[in-house]
């Protein structure tokens, strides 16, 4: 699911113009970056929590070359799911909304084998014609 089809839902669960779902989503996505920037965590309960991570400077290697690299410092932003979120997504609660308990989201298909192709019936060969003998009277 992206962004897209996560605002066309909401759109339609809620009764609410797209252009409204739209800004509500990316107003959130911003603040949140900036929250983390800031370097707060965001938690949103029963959901997660957004927080940025530092790492350390360290030594790499490129792998072309396999010369050592020096990689600097940096902020990454993670996310630590919440008991209720994964709850959910493991399947041993239920979604609830305000008009009461709805089902687990649907698993997503596990990839089947492909079935074994059936052997194609050969053709018979097309007989071929017997040439009757001319007879004379």
């Amino acid at each position: 699911m992206n962004k897209a089809e996560i605002i066309d839902s909401v759109s339609a669960r809620l009764g609410l113009a797209k252009r409204d779902v739209t800004d509500v989503v990316d107003a959130f996505i911003e603040e949140t970056k900036k929250a983390l920037v800031r370097g707060e965590k965001v938690a949103v309960s029963g959901f997660g929590v957004f927080e940025a991570s530092q790492r350390k400077a360290r030594l790499g290697r490129n792998p072309r070359t396999g010369e050592t690299v020096k990689i600097k410092a940096t902020k990454i932003p993670k996310f630590r799911p919440g008991t209720e979120f994964k709850a959910v997504v493991n399947g041993s609660k239920k979604v609830e909304t305000k008009a009461g308990v709805k089902k687990a989201a649907p698993k997503k298909a596990v990839a089947k084998k492909a079935a074994p192709k059936k052997a194609v019936a050969k053709k018979a060969a097309p007989k071929k014609a017997v040439a009757k003998k001319a007879t004379r009277r």
